[in-house]
């Protein structure tokens, strides 16, 4: 798409080409906080120590974990076709989870910083023949750069909040601008593709929620036979992905079950992982005995709280916990995914705040395959129904579990829409092996 900018596409591009001087800073400050790879720093600045393979590249850009775990199938898929693929992410967590889940062969780096600079040198070094950008990564110089150089851009899994959608009308040129350089949006569902539409993104396709596809996530059978022998026989609850505020809630509700639930054992996973040791300090200041499983310390006796601070295991704790809070929705984050869990038999509960998978714990409220809790005080109680009656708990997971599978079929309907442009990458490969 040619044409002069919008007048704050253009502000932006200026600012942002005006403060690359600051961004060794601004890694600098990341790095401290643990949220840069020391060794890997380079790569945000468009700088790779890796050379890029013959053929053609097809380019998949994931903001974190979540993102990147709902497109592997479709990775996967890709890589099958024997076709070269580069993934981009910007969280140190999404790079472990590269390095553990990703296909032989495909490459991870970090994304590079949203610089006009920065990202001509990244994509002067990769020259992708295919851009694939995950949900809603629309990152202004990096769609324009990558414009400019006639690469095929495709929003896939794409969505759009209400609140997002609200704010970009005060902005139609600028949004018009970046989602008119895209040759194809593929929503996740029809109310996300018609905000995309309603924008003024040209090429619109509600495919479905790639999340819904996705395998449940593994767990290693020695480490799982390890917890399963340490929590043997007591009443077990979990609170996964969760964030600040929620942890304390789920504490407080652990404090009131424990009468009740005599050697009741609470698995938290925060959302940051780095958050573990902070949660430690609060059980020990509330008397509660807890365990970090970042130190390799596995649940004893007398454990009230296990922490799990580590990267990868929520497979590992679905598997063991029949009763799940998922969090992000007591507070206002707009929740995390309940699939995984549905996947793998767990009852779920979740706050009212889950705009970001709206559509699919509207589908689970209404199959009775989760339970809405609509506010902290409720959570308790919810926990409690749910150890005492098996009953509830084991007709509510497999409300879950049948929901989930009712609702896929997004993966078939993403490749099919992308088979054009892959079928042609792969031509091209073919004539240049010949």
């Amino acid at each position: 798409m040619s044409g002069r900018l919008p007048t704050l596409l253009r502000a932006y591009r200026i600012f942002s080409a005006a403060a690359t001087p600051f961004t060794a800073l601004f890694l600098a400050r990341r790095l401290r906080r643990g949220k840069e790879h020391r060794l890997r720093l380079s790569e945000r600045r468009g700088v790779s120590g890796m050379a890029r393979p013959p053929g053609p590249l097809v380019w998949v850009h994931g903001a974190s974990v979540g993102e990147l775990l709902s497109v592997l199938p479709l990775i996967e898929r890709i890589r099958a076709r024997e076709l070269n693929i580069l993934v981009t992410s910007g969280t140190v967590t999404s790079s472990g989870l590269a390095e553990q889940r990703m296909p032989r062969g495909v490459i991870h780096q970090f994304v590079p910083l949203d610089t006009p600079m920065f990202v001509r040198r990244f994509l002067e070094h990769w020259q992708p023949d295919l851009a694939l950008f995950v949900e809603s990564e629309l990152w202004p110089n990096i769609i324009v750069e990558t414009s400019r150089r006639e690469v095929p851009m495709m929003l896939i899994n794409a969505r759009l909040s209400e609140t997002s959608f609200r704010r970009w009308r005060y902005l139609p040129a600028t949004i018009v601008s970046l989602l008119r350089r895209l040759d194809l949006c593929l929503a996740r569902s029809a109310a996300d593709a018609e905000r995309l539409s309603e924008l003024g993104a040209p090429h619109v396709v509600a495919a479905g929620d790639l999340k819904l596809d996705g395998p449940a996530p593994p767990a290693d059978k020695t480490k799982l036979t390890m917890l399963q022998k340490a929590v043997d026989g007591r009443p077990l609850i979990a609170a996964a992905s969760t964030h600040a505020g929620e942890e304390t809630t789920v504490i407080e509700a652990h404090q009131k079950l424990r009468a009740n639930f005599p050697g009741l054992l609470t698995f938290i996973v925060p959302r940051h992982p780095e958050r573990g040791a902070g949660l430690v300090e609060v059980a020990c200041g509330l008397g509660l005995k807890s365990r970090l499983r970042s130190r390799g310390e596995l649940p004893d006796a007398a454990t009230d709280l296990y922490i799990v601070d580590s990267i990868g295991e929520l497979g590992l704790i679905y598997r063991v916990a029949p009763i799940v809070f998922v969090g992000g929705s007591l507070v206002k984050h707009g929740g995390q995914n309940p699939i995984e869990p549905a996947k793998l038999g767990a009852a779920i509960l979740h706050g009212p705040h889950v705009w970001n998978f709206a559509e699919i714990y509207a589908a689970l409220d209404q199959a009775h395959g989760a339970e809405l809790i609509p506010d902290e005080s409720k959570l308790t109680a919810a926990f409690s129904a749910l150890i005492a009656e098996p009953a509830a708990r084991a007709s509510l997971a497999d409300a879950a579990r049948t929901t989930v599978e009712g609702l896929g079929g997004a993966l078939e309907r993403t490749l099919q829409s992308l088979d054009p442009y892959l079928m042609q990458l792969r031509l091209r490969q073919q004539a240049d092996n010949a």
